[in-house]
């Protein structure tokens, strides 16, 4: 079997941990979870699962590496998958053994219990894993995975409740961190969301009388579901024969969605909060434009995140936009060993510079966010190559400063370069005219926040860029991590 190796490239950017789908109320759902799961490719490129259930086969499952596309195409996988009731996950490797997943470790998890089996699939990371894991093993549980959401299933073999949907809501009473959980039994499809509301998920409907669940609205728009509305924060919901039943399984919370959903994980043509993802990234762009003006002659985005931003930029500086750089569109990971040769190669195997355009010009690159800081010195001397007089940098994020604990895969504090340095250091490392993030205050006014972060109450979860996480990463502090003290 070939294992994929990710690009060079991709090594410089956060990546979301998973993306969640799951159907009730049609013939073949797996057929159509394979889709939803497609169209939430980019929240998880590294494997994906299905698990499906039929009254007559009962229940069966799939996980293989790599993309959907390449594997739950295929009429041999898919005839394994029967039954009018399904979930599926796409991840990357955020907890567990990062990028060295065995198959073992991809979701969604089975467990047989003494009322019937059931499936879960996770979309966010426990931050006390490691200890409930600890009091699990020493209680007997025998763990198949090295992922946190197994902790899940054997959190509800140990519940003492009669039916699956209450092991469930006891299970994640028990659980720390940030969680969008799809579930399904013999009969019904579940989701949870976690009292803060870390990450997405969304409820459809589908003919008469089937319903969806998925991380993104664009996941609906693909199987022709109709948006229905976003399950709330701390709300469950239990789906059966073309009903809903909602509860409320945890104490109160205020709600801290992940702002970064916004800047660069959900796809643009999803819907976040009643709000088009495309729209607010183009009003990113327009409060950078505001904040951090500069003369030059050209905005180019740096593809593909940062496009909306750039047009954004252009449209209220007055500054013409222009496609500087060209993405090759067939460049997804590669099966090559990356020799250094390769390496020096990577982000021209992804990105090419448009010459003609560049040449003589003081051009604009807007991107998304830095993390390392590596792309976006080799973005910059490709475009000194190709003829531009200056370079400047302008982020459609606030610095990133601290990791993400809540289901991102971050690099340790010590890798991100605003950790490290100071803008001006940044700039002059990165070796670029100008560099200028937009401020937490002007992010916020682009999520529609009119009056920007409430410092004393934050409206969303912004911990990369503030350090201030809305639930202790306790496992973490328990190994060394230093929270930033109070302001």
């Amino acid at each position: 079997m070939t294992r994929f190796l990710a690009h060079p490239f991709d090594d410089d950017k956060l990546k979301e941990e998973c993306g969640v789908f799951g159907v009730i109320g049609v013939p073949d759902a797996a057929n159509f979870v394979a889709l939803g799961l497609h169209a939430l490719q980019h929240r998880g490129q590294e494997a994906g699962g299905i698990v499906a259930h039929d009254e007559h086969e009962g229940f069966n499952n799939a996980r293989r590496f790599g993309y959907i596309r390449d594997n739950f195409t295929k009429a041999d996988v898919m005839q394994m998958l029967p039954g009018s009731l399904a979930i599926g996950h796409v991840r990357y490797s955020t907890a567990g053994s990062k990028g060295n997943t065995a198959i073992r470790d991809v979701q969604p998890f089975f467990g047989e219990f003494s009322m019937g089996g059931a499936a879960i699939a996770h979309n966010g990371n426990l931050t006390n894993a490691a200890a409930l894991r600890r009091d699990l093993i020493e209680r007997g549980a025998i763990f198949q995975s090295s992922s946190d959401s197994e902790c899940i299933i054997h959190l509800m073999a140990r519940s003492i409740q009669k039916s699956l949907s209450e092991r469930i809501k006891d299970a994640l009473r028990a659980v720390e961190g940030a969680f969008s959980v799809i579930a399904m039994t013999r009969t019904k499809l579940i989701g949870v969301r976690d009292p803060l509301g870390v990450r997405p998920l969304v409820l459809g409907r589908i003919g008469d009388d089937g319903f969806v669940l998925s991380s993104e609205t664009c996941a609906l728009d693909i199987i022709g579901a109709e948006f229905v509305r976003e399950i709330d924060p701390g709300e469950m919901v239990v789906i059966s024969k073309g009903q809903i039943e909602s509860s409320r399984p945890f104490s109160p919370a205020k709600s801290r969605f992940c702002i970064f959903e916004h800047v660069y994980f959900s796809r643009p043509d999803s819907i976040l909060g009643g709000r088009s993802v495309y729209e607010t990234r183009r009003q990113i762009g327009v409060e950078l434009a505001r904040e951090s003006p500069v003369e030059a002659d050209l905005v180019c985005p740096v593809p593909d995140s940062g496009t909306p931003a750039a047009i954004g930029y252009a449209a209220e500086s007055g500054i013409p936009y222009g496609m500087g750089i060209i993405r090759n569109q067939y460049m997804g990971r590669t099966f090559i060993e990356p020799t250094e040769q390769i390496r020096n190669m990577g982000v021209r195997l992804k990105l090419n510079v448009n010459r003609a355009l560049i040449k003589g010009k003081r051009v604009i690159l807007v991107d998304d966010s830095v993390v390392r800081g590596t792309t976006s010195r080799k973005i910059k001397d490709m475009i000194l190559d190709a003829g531009a007089a200056e370079v400047h940098f302008r982020i459609a994020s606030p610095p990133t400063a601290w990791p993400c604990f809540y289901g991102v895969d971050t690099p340790d504090r010590g890798k991100l370069l605003a950790a490290t340095m100071s803008e001006e250091e940044m700039r002059d490392w990165i070796g670029v005219d100008s560099l200028k993030f937009i401020s937490l205050d002007g992010l916020y006014r682009a999520v529609g926040e009119a009056k920007g972060r409430d410092a004393k109450s934050p409206q969303y979860c912004d911990a990369c860029f503030s350090g201030q996480y809305p639930v202790a990463p306790s496992d973490q502090i328990a190994q060394g991590f230093e929270m930033k003290a109070a302001e």
